[in-house]
């Protein structure tokens, strides 16, 4: 199996829980800060070092999942060390948080070519082999602020939002070939997550519940889905806050109203709006929505 971004935090602990479950993992990590900046071998190798002394089966693999050709190679290298592949985990992410109005197109760029596109490169580099052996298992990385939204990420939000709807689309595209395709957002004290703003009150109060979440927590549902038991579960949305499980929802329609002579702007205005806005969205964010403490 390949778990991406694998060299700390999220990544880590679901190496190291998978190999400790009997998989044989190739640990991806590029070594870079959070914002994707340097390169270091280290973090990798270690998990790797952790995984074997442990009696598990682990190699390294160095590439960045942001570029196809290098994305190509982590498959490559998990079916040259071990022969198939099994299971892909697409957790490798940077951030680079900027209010929308700020935000350069490089800050822009390099978030979605991590997060969304390095997701569709892995799963597309190892769909080919998930189709010819009749099975596979995909497990991508969400968030709630994609779901639901939150401050100074229009980056994050979109390429997260965007991997619902990849993993929804590879669980349609391969489910005759008995392919599954879940997502899991994660509530948890991480390397990446230590980079949010904390200037108010209300950042403070956000991050210090966040410490409180242990990213070993999310590791079990990831076991789980890439587990044979999980056979029949495809096209989820699944998020993971301490000792709670969610299954989130997926977009359907709310209200629909109908005149039956169509519709002018006018009388969007004075009839359509007024019978919809009751089920209007208002704008929250992940904290407003999951408001009560970790359990």
């Amino acid at each position: 199996m390949v778990v991406t971004g694998a060299g700390g935090g999220i990544g880590r602990d679901f190496a190291l829980a998978m190999a400790a479950a009997g998989a044989k993992v190739v640990v991806n990590d590029i070594g870079t800060s959070v914002k994707g900046e340097g390169r270091d071998a280290g973090p990798a190798q270690k998990v790797v070092d952790e995984i074997r002394a442990a009696g598990g089966q682990a190699v390294a693999n160095t590439d960045s999942v942001a570029e196809w050709e290098s994305a190509s190679k982590i498959v490559s290298t998990a079916l040259e060390a071990f022969g198939r592949l099994d299971v892909v985990v697409n957790n490798a992410g940077i951030l680079r948080d900027r209010f929308f109005f700020n935000m350069s197109i490089e800050e822009w760029r390099a978030v979605i070519d991590v997060h969304l596109n390095g997701s569709f490169y892995v799963s597309r580099a190892a769909a080919p082999h998930f189709k010819s052996q009749q099975s596979g298992c995909y497990v991508h990385m969400t968030s709630t602020s994609g779901l639901v939204g939150n401050l100074g990420q229009a980056n994050y939000s979109a390429a997260k939002l965007g991997i619902a709807g990849l993993s929804k689309s590879i669980s349609l595209d391969m489910a005759k070939y008995h392919v599954r395709s879940n997502c899991i957002a994660p509530f948890a004290w991480s390397r990446m997550i230590g980079s949010i703003p904390t200037e108010t009150e209300d950042q403070k109060a956000r991050v210090e519940k966040l410490k409180s979440m242990q990213t070993v927590k999310i590791a079990p549902l990831a076991v789980f889905l890439a587990s044979e038991d999980a056979r029949d579960v495809t096209g989820q949305i699944f998020a993971v806050r301490a000792n709670e499980i969610f299954l989130m929802s997926q977009s359907r329609p709310l209200r629909s109203v109908h005149r039956a002579e169509g519709w002018t702007p006018e009388t969007i205005s004075s009839q359509a709006i007024p019978a919809l806005k009751a089920h209007f969205y208002p704008l929250d964010r992940s904290q407003d929505v999951f408001s009560w403490d970790p359990l």
